[in-house]
């Protein structure tokens, strides 16, 4: 792996990251590379350390 793919995203702006469509507080996969909403049932990417936090970009979660 490249270190753009261990990347993680930075502690502190987890701290202030939100759903941007509940508003909720995002719980970060590791493994999967992605922001959860449980509430929205959406995970946004992270890319290069970098979150995506477009709805239209989310993946939607299986139930």
């Amino acid at each position: 792996m490249t270190d753009t793919e261990t990347r993680d995203v930075d502690p502190k702006l987890l701290e202030i990251l939100v759903c941007p469509v509940t508003r909720e507080t995002l719980r970060y996969d590791r493994d999967a590379r992605e922001l959860v909403s449980e509430g929205a049932g959406l995970a946004y990417p992270v890319r290069d350390g970098i979150p995506i936090m477009l709805p239209d970009e989310a993946r939607q979660l299986d139930d």
